[in-house]
């Protein structure tokens, strides 16, 4: 595909599509941005345009208003805070491609950034109708000259702002996709090796796909998170009222055997933290990964199992890491994701951090992000390349 330094800049309307769907709150003036990580992951590639003389139209979506105006899910708030990262002001329109984003366009000087309203808007935007994405996208092209996709969150998939759009205009990847797009191709292709993966989160459904792909290409596959106790139930112990996918016990099974027989080295916790509540005040006690009461749930990796999962970190060539070991948003329960984080860290490996609750987790806890070789911008993206699923958002582009 084509980088950015392939387009002829200078002078033109660059329309963006980036992924500005960060996380809000309410604040005393309106809606608050709580992690603006994926803005500033934007930032290279706005600074680029800028420096270069272009004109930028950004777009963007905000959680899944379904096509309906949701005040509560405007970017307003993102205009204001990429104003303040850009240290200039940012445009904003109050519709999408309606008669405000195209004044606001033709109004647009050199340097210039405007950001037109949630995209999502528009129900065109995710319809499962091509002609219906194609009309948004012909409206969207009618505003600029040339097209980037900096949106790696949603290049997996098929939407106006993301696939119809690249057959309209001269397109190119901006820094960020380039780079996503980079990292992850070389783990599929050539990772350094001891390769390690470490899955997490709630569900084993969610990481199927990773799984099987994966599993004859790692050397060792760590499992934590709510999904290990579905392997633990696998092997045949009590998890009590822990999450527990039962439908999913006999694919795991198959998985455990796999690994054996490929001679991947699988490893599940050896003993969790449970409590008797899922709260932060809740009862907690540290148990053997074989010994969970009824009554109790388990919601992290336990310390033991945390520095098994260190030394299984320690010599590797290339880590990647998504979904965290435990419920890490309350104190009680964030020991094995920071431990897991500070393995990598130490490793000297390439690290790579699979997007979503993981990259959330590293800035909740206030860890280097700089330390890390990569963090994702795209939890389901990322899931998606590992997977070897063909990303409709990158074969478009030209060049792919």
């Amino acid at each position: 595909m084509k980088s950015l330094d392939d387009l002829q800049v200078a002078g033109a309307t660059v329309l963006v599509r980036a992924d500005f769907n960060v996380p809000l709150a309410d604040g005393p003036d309106g809606k608050v941005i709580t992690d603006d990580g994926r803005i500033k992951a934007a930032l290279p590639t706005l600074v680029y345009l800028r420096e270069q003389g272009a004109k930028v139209v950004v777009v963007a979506h905000l959680g899944r208003p379904k096509g309906q105006v949701h005040p509560d899910l405007s970017l307003a708030p993102v205009a204001a805070r990429l104003g303040e990262l850009l240290g200039s002001t940012v445009q904003f329109a109050q519709d999408v491609t309606g008669p405000l984003a195209q004044a606001a366009v033709k109004k647009l000087q050199a340097g210039d950034v405007l950001l037109l309203e949630n995209i999502r808007f528009d129900a065109r935007e995710t319809s499962k109708n091509t002609a219906d994405r194609l009309a948004l996208a012909q409206e969207l092209s009618q505003l600029a000259d040339l097209y980037v996709a900096e949106g790696f969150g949603v290049v997996h998939r098929g939407q106006a702002s993301v696939t119809e759009i690249a057959t309209l205009l001269p397109n190119a990847a901006g820094r960020l996709v380039h780079k996503e797009a980079s990292v992850f191709g070389t783990l599929l292709a050539q990772p350094v090796r001891p390769y390690v993966v470490i899955l997490g989160g709630s569900k084993v459904s969610d990481k199927l796909g990773v799984i099987g792909n994966l599993i004859g290409r790692v050397d060792r596959l760590l499992i934590g998170g709510g999904m290990a106790f579905t392997f633990l139930a696998a092997q045949g112990y009590s998890v009590g009222d822990s999450l527990l996918e039962t439908d999913q016990i006999p694919t795991v099974q198959g998985f455990i055997e796999q690994a054996k027989a490929r001679g991947v080295e699988l490893v599940i916790p050896i003993d969790v933290v449970i409590a008797d509540d899922f709260s932060a005040s809740a009862k907690t006690q540290v148990v053997a990964a074989d010994a969970i009461p009824n009554g109790w749930k388990g919601l992290d990796i336990g310390p033991e199992s945390t520095a098994l999962f260190a030394t299984k970190i320690a010599d590797a060539g290339t880590v990647v890491w998504n979904g965290p070991m435990g419920v890490f948003e309350m104190d009680p329960f964030a020991g094995g994701t920071r431990g897991v984080a500070e393995a990598m860290i130490k490793s000297g490996a390439m690290t790579v951090v699979g997007g979503g609750d993981s990259a959330a987790a590293i800035r909740l806890l206030n860890l280097d992000e700089s330390a890390f070789t990569h963090i994702s911008t795209g939890g389901g993206a990322s899931l998606e390349f590992l997977e070897g699923k063909e990303l409709p958002g990158l074969t478009v582009l030209e060049g792919n």
